[in-house]
Order: C-alpha cells, then structure tokens, then sequence
C-alpha cells in the first residue's frame, strides 16, 4: 500500500502542464482536498508516507555512500594490498609506472640539488666537499625511490579496490530497484517542490561551477588528481582536449534538460534563470 502511494506521488509530481497554469490547477486541487470530508484521513495518509519515504530515502543514501568506502579500503588494505606489495617490492627495479613519475621525481631531485647548492653559497651549510653532496644526493634519491615505489603500488591496488567497489556498488543498484524507485521519487518531490528562485539560483550555481569560464582550471586538478590516483600518465595534450570537449558536451545537456523537461514542468523557473543569469 505505502509503495503504491508513492508511486502515486512520484508520477503526479511529473504530471505535464496543459492548457490551464500549473498555479491555477493547484489552486482548484486545494480547494476540493479542502472541500472533501475525507480530506483529513488524506492527509494523515500523506504525511505518514511522506515520512516514511524520507526516513527510507535518508537510509538508503547514506548506505550507498558508506558501502563503497568501507569495501575499498579493505579490499584495498586486507585483500590486494599484501598481494601487490609482494609482487612489486619483489623486483627491486619496479619504481616508475609511467613518465610523468619519472618527470616528477627528476624535477624533485633537481630541485634539491640547487637547494643545497644555495644553502652551501649563503653559508647555511658549512661541509663542501663532493663526497658530501654525493651523499646528500644519493640519500634524497633513495627516499623518492621508495615514495615513488609506495605511489606506484597504491596505484594498482586503487585500480583493483576501485573496480570491485564500483561492481558491487552497481549490483547493490540493480538488486534494490525498490529502494531506488524510492529515492528517485524523494528527489522529484524535494526538486520539483523548490521555488522557481531557489531552482534558478541552483542551477546557475552548478552552470557555473562545471561549465563556467572558470571551470577549466577545475577541470584541470580534477583531471591530474584522477589519472595520479590511477597511475596513468599526466599527458597535458590529453587533459586539454578533455577541458575543450567535455564541458561544452556537459553545457549542451544542462541547456537540453532545461529547454525540454524543466521548461515544460516549470515554465516560471526557467524564466527567473534567464532574469537571474542576465
């Protein structure tokens, strides 16, 4: 019965508007819900399954987002991470995955080495001999040896404890269709259920937080941040046509959605957007 209602609830709050203003139609529905003497029953009706979808909802949130991190650090830390420092402290020559590592921790080791030359030039360091450089050098190496070995391997149990997430994650999502028609119709209601300047005022922010003029550099951490939690080479030539491309796809879909879904459900908020953003 509950499920049924909300249901019910979920396809009303996508009804399309007709001939007669949404505004108008909600009025003559308040004054009939008034008017019915069972209207009380009704009500008491619609608040228990409200609440009950919004405790479910709440629930259900919460386990999507704490599910996924708890299997992938213990996958990551318990399962493939014994394996993987094995298999990759095993051959002692295995420090790099890629060249940007390699760049990495070369531009480090340079950078060091004027470091030290310039502490020695002002006197902040008395010993001058080579033989102690050498072993200031050779010292600072072997610790980026053993941090780039350490990201290396993190690299590969991320890759191995992000899969399985992700595949246990999707399953959850197609064994619980119950739940997620659930929450699906919790966000319609909570969505569709803002003011028109509140739904203006989100979209604009997420317009410009993704697809703004100023999103590319964002873009661009967002990008690096990925490809070193994966081990893959920081290419700058593929990091800049995916700045180009990708969100002007993303502004297409945003512009989309409002011309043909929220400019049909919502034509008043859609004109606030274009007031807010002019």
């Amino acid at each position: 019965m509950k499920y049924w209602n909300l249901k019910k609830i979920n396809q009303s709050s996508l009804e399309k508007t007709g001939i007669v203003p949404r505004s108008i139609s909600k009025l003559f529905e308040k004054f009939k819900k008034e008017l019915d003497p069972n209207a009380e029953v009704e009500a008491l009706e619609e608040f228990k399954v409200a609440r009950y979808q919004t405790v479910a909802s709440v629930k259900y949130v919460l386990f999507l987002l704490v599910m996924p991190v708890i299997i992938n650090q213990f996958s990551k830390n318990f399962l493939f991470g014994p394996c993987v420092n094995y298999l990759w402290n095993k051959d002692e020559h295995s420090i790099f995955l890629n060249e940007s590592q390699e760049e990495r921790a070369f531009a480090e080791l340079q950078r060091f080495e004027e470091k030290l030359h310039f502490e020695i030039l002002i006197g902040k360091i008395q010993h001058t001999s080579s033989g102690f450089i050498n072993s200031k050098m050779t010292e600072k190496a072997l610790d980026l040896a053993i941090e780039y070995t350490n990201e290396s391997s993190a690299a590969i149990k991320n890759i191995l404890a992000d899969f399985l997430s992700c595949t246990i994650f999707t399953s959850v999502l197609i064994a619980s269709k119950r739940q997620l028609s659930i929450l699906r119709s919790f966000i319609n209601d909570v969505i569709y259920g803002l003011s028109d300047t509140a739904k203006a005022f989100l979209i604009i922010l997420f317009t410009d937080m993704f697809v703004g003029f100023h999103s590319p550099h964002g873009w661009e951490v967002i990008i690096e941040v990925i490809l070193r939690h994966f081990g893959l080479p920081e290419s700058r030539d593929f990091i800049f046509v995916f700045i180009s491309t990708f969100p002007v796809v993303l502004d297409t879909i945003f512009k989309y959605w409002i011309f043909r879904y929220l400019n049909r459900i919502s034509p008043s908020a859609v004109a606030t957007y274009h007031n807010m953003n002019e």
